[in-house]
């Protein structure tokens, strides 16, 4: 029986991946700061873009929306569903 030495030490990868830089800036809310959108539930369009094509409200981790804005922007999205002005499930 003999045995054999494994190399178990990870090697630097190589290729397309490693030679380009993938720094793609950090997001910011679209809510908050100087050229801040206001939330408002009559605001159809803008409210559609935060919704799924199924109408399910999308979360903080794709939409990069901070916690007080989201809640706000949640109940103007509920409201603008009660009112008929969004529509509870896209067909």
């Amino acid at each position: 029986m003999t045995r054999e030495t494994r190399d178990f030490k990870r090697k630097p990868k190589s290729g397309p991946s490693q030679t380009k830089s993938h720094f793609s800036g950090k997001k910011s809310c679209p809510f908050s700061g100087p050229d801040a959108i206001a939330i408002d539930y009559k605001d159809a369009r803008t409210l559609s873009r935060f919704v799924t094509e199924r109408g399910k409200i999308m979360p903080r981790r794709i939409t990069y929306v901070t916690p007080k804005a989201q809640r706000g922007l949640s109940i103007a999205i509920k409201r603008a569903r009660y009112i008929a002005l969004m529509p509870y499930v896209s067909k």
